[in-house]
């Protein structure tokens, strides 16, 4: 019988909750899952594959649903640099010739932005008296979006997905104890500079971010590149 190869463990800080979860590298079997996505070019297929891959290599107790999508963005990029070492290869265009260039980036690096719950204030006021608090969307609330035909109908899940509560006066009414399309009617009878208010606020979630600077390959051109969300560190 072959013999079983050891598996390191290792600890992560999940960044919206603060709290450890132990995971261990991932291997070729998941390896494979990954590149199998990134092959179809499809960002669908490659979140879905980013999913699994976190499934199967943390072991802490962990409900994947309730994280944000920053989580996830985070925790996978903590996994590569453990799994496949700490520098992931990208091909940006060029911005001067749009010529493809190869260029490293250092996984150690990368941050996560307006994780500071000060850089973002999540209460939004409507009206004198109806004012609400937002929440960072969560893959639950991101696989909750659905029959959205346009891009404003998915904004507008989107929106009612991410509020937490609402203040009416002396009364406070917690939304997850309401139906969702309730809440999609109280989205759409917001004012354009209202919608428009959360719609900013909710643009400055975290997410994973490095700024990249490079000298083209062909135009000899330096450029500068702001990665941001986990689908731009597969270019």
């Amino acid at each position: 019988m072959l013999p079983t190869l050891a598996t390191p463990k290792y600890d992560m800080i999940v960044p919206s909750t603060g709290k450890p979860v132990t995971y261990r590298p991932y291997v070729v079997k998941e390896e494979k899952i990954l590149l199998i996505a990134m092959e179809s070019k499809d960002n669908n297929q490659i979140e879905t594959a980013v999913l699994d891959i976190i499934k199967r290599c943390i072991e802490s107790d962990i409900n994947l649903d309730n994280l944000t999508t920053f989580d996830i963005e985070y925790m996978f990029v903590t996994l590569r640099s453990k799994s496949v070492g700490e520098g992931i290869t990208i091909h940006p265009p060029c911005e001067h010739c749009e010529a493809t260039n190869k260029v490293k980036i250092n996984i150690d690096k990368v941050t996560v932005s307006n994780l500071d719950k000060n850089d973002v204030d999540l209460h939004v006021k409507l009206t004198d008296d109806i004012s609400l608090d937002l929440k960072w969307q969560t893959m639950k609330d991101r696989n909750n979006i659905v029959d959205a035909d346009t891009e404003t109908d998915t904004v507008i899940q989107m929106i009612a997905n991410s509020i937490d509560t609402v203040y009416s006066g002396e009364e406070i009414m917690t939304i997850g104890n309401s139906p969702k399309q309730e809440v999609i009617d109280f989205v759409e009878s917001l004012n354009t500079d209202q919608f428009g208010g959360i719609v900013e606020i909710l643009s400055n979630a975290p997410s994973l971010s490095y700024d990249v600077e490079f000298n083209c390959v062909e135009c000899k051109k330096d450029n500068s590149l702001g990665l941001s969300g986990l689908i731009d560190f597969f270019q």
